[in-house]
């Protein structure tokens, strides 16, 4: 099979062309030995012909492990390179171009975004630029489908490009305007960038994005899922099935029981994260659709320098507090593995998600304001000491934000539907295996009775060094399957009265940056490897106890809440 791969800039349209000369014929995999996903598809004129969508590259030499991955791509020997660029900044395209040249591999030139170049008045002679690059040049509007049909023929007629200049290339072949009013989009498209004003738009939208995923997502779907349909109506149906035809205790409870495939596994993976999962991948769309990506980026870049990050760090963190496991899958758009094991320590340590968020919130506010203010500051405190020390304790540097700012503009419908539905068959292939088999391991341990040991193990902990009653042990190892479940079970303590206004801040505190839920840490072994996942799970238990502790005598020592 023959590749024609896609390179150019990041957010030039490559996406949204792949998606036009393949349909829905893709597959997204990580390119071997890489956690970069790479998306395939066979070519809608020839489906011998395999055409490969590479993450956006600034320029060669790469600088992080996604432009490592297209060097990598291309250096396989493509049978022809589609270079995708942005029709109103030809001048930044063509020296892609003349870098691509230098491979000597037959290559046709996409001028994308066309429409956007015309209504700033650029007009691009396509025609002299094939002339004098000696390769073809295809103009479109990958959005609409404009100009699609002329790329096949194009590719097919694919040559090797010839030496040019490119100032004088820009010259001659683009005339644009004087300068002009900016449009009401333009006029929004600079305050999301302002030193000022780009506070207030970001707020607005990390707001709407919460509460889409949090709020409709973890929240309202996650109900009608889980409780109405899983919970009242398919789950005791299958049980009931299960009960009549299973003669093994043992096989029934391993199907249907406490640990069981489907009643924690698949209801896990399918009624309480694929809600979660598919608001998440639609926001994420709508954004990466709108060019809104970047421009968070620059306004929140100061603010992540102090844990060793830059700005491209706000849209995990954010995410973490709608779901950290899908966060913990954003953390790929940053451009190092440092940078990528920074951010999921941080969300796996000190990010609530807002299933746990909602409860913990809920029980400190049944306390009071100082209660809230004490549990926020401790863990605000706690993200940036474990940040800035983990920051200087890895190696390596932090990498300056270098980020492309393209056009703000309304995301196409059709776009984000099938970025949606693409990555939703990514997440049933391969993340909800991850589900069954931690849900097989945890019926193992029960039934060798290391769980019930566990949580006997851990009551003096708990009640000494805590100040926690003895029943709060089993809540803590409750919350590791599911954080909010483990918050729940606190909750329900302080309703019956045995919490005191002191222990529940002790308790919300430490059950926060508590080990995060199973899911977590299984997409942590699969995103960093299991040595990585246990190392943070060996950080985070002990220190949550550890300040949990030492926020108890603190306290005691002032007296308050006691």
């Amino acid at each position: 099979m023959s590749d024609v791969i896609l390179v150019g800039h990041p957010n030039v349209g490559k996406s949204a062309l792949f998606q036009r000369l393949t349909g829905r014929r893709t597959t997204v995999s990580n390119y071997p030995g890489t956690t970069v996903d790479i998306t395939l598809g066979s070519a809608s004129w020839d489906a011998a012909t395999r055409i490969v969508d590479t993450p956006g590259i600034l320029a060669f030499p790469a600088t992080s492990e996604d432009e490592e991955v297209v060097e990598r791509a291309l250096d396989e020997a493509p049978c022809a390179i589609v270079q995708v660029g942005d029709a109103k900044n030809l001048r930044r395209t063509l020296k892609l171009t003349s870098q691509l040249a230098e491979r000597r591999v037959p290559l046709v030139l996409v001028l994308n975004m066309t429409d956007e170049a015309r209504r700033r008045g650029i007009v691009v002679d396509d025609e002299e630029i094939s002339r004098a690059i000696g390769v073809p040049v295809v103009t479109t509007v990958a959005t609409r489908g404009v100009g699609i049909g002329s790329v096949a023929p194009a590719v097919l007629e694919a040559r090797v490009p010839q030496s040019f200049d490119v100032d004088e290339l820009v010259a001659g072949a683009v005339s644009a305007p004087a300068a002009r009013a900016g449009s009401p989009l333009e006029r929004v498209a600079t305050l999301t960038t302002h030193p000022l004003w780009g506070w207030p738009v970001l707020a607005a939208v990390l707001y709407a994005m919460y509460l889409f995923v949090g709020v409709l997502g973890a929240g309202k779907l996650v109900g009608l899922v889980e409780t109405d349909l899983f919970g009242a109506h398919l789950n005791p149906w299958l049980t009931g099935l299960v009960d009549r035809t299973v003669p093994s205790g043992l096989v029934r409870d391993f199907l249907v029981g406490q640990y069981g495939l489907w009643t924690m596994g698949m209801t896990y993976a399918l009624a309480l994260i694929l809600p979660i999962v598919t608001t998440f991948f639609i926001a994420f769309s709508l954004l990466e659709d709108s060019g809104y990506l970047p421009r968070l980026s620059v306004v929140s870049n100061r603010l992540f320098a102090a844990v060793g990050l830059n700005g491209k760090a706000a849209l995990p963190m954010v995410l973490g507090l709608g779901c950290v496991t899908m966060a913990t899958l954003t953390t790929r758009i940053l451009e190092t593995k440092r940078e990528r094991l920074l951010a999921t320590l941080l969300l796996a340590l000190a990010v609530p998600c807002s299933a746990q968020l909602g409860v913990v919130l809920g029980m400190l506010a049944s306390v009071s304001l100082v209660a809230t203010m004490i549990w926020g500051g401790v863990v605000f405190g706690v993200l940036l000491g474990v940040g800035a020390l983990a920051a200087r304790v890895l190696p390596g540097e932090r990498t300056p934000l270098v980020v492309e700012l393209p056009p703000l503009r309304v995301p196409q419908l059709s776009n984000v539907l099938v970025k949606t539905i693409t990555r939703l068959e990514w997440y049933v292939r391969e993340v909800v295996p991850l589900f069954l088999i931690g849900t097989a391991a945890l019926f193992v341990l029960d039934r060798v009775r290391v769980l019930p040991a566990l949580i006997d193990a851990a009551k003096p902990l708990v009640t000494g060094w805590l100040g926690l009653p003895p029943e709060a042990a089993a809540a803590f190892l409750v919350g590791f399957l599911r954080r909010d479940f483990g918050a729940t079970g606190l909750f329900a303590l302080h309703a019956q009265g045995q919490l005191n206004p002191e222990q529940v801040v002790v308790a919300m505190v430490t059950i926060t940056l508590f080990i995060p839920c199973v899911a977590s840490l299984l997409i942590i072994v699969r995103e960093r490897g299991a040595r990585v996942a246990a190392g943070m799970a060996a950080i985070a238990f002990p220190l949550a106890f550890v300040v949990g502790g030492l926020l108890h005598h603190a306290l005691l020592l002032t007296g308050w809440g006691a």
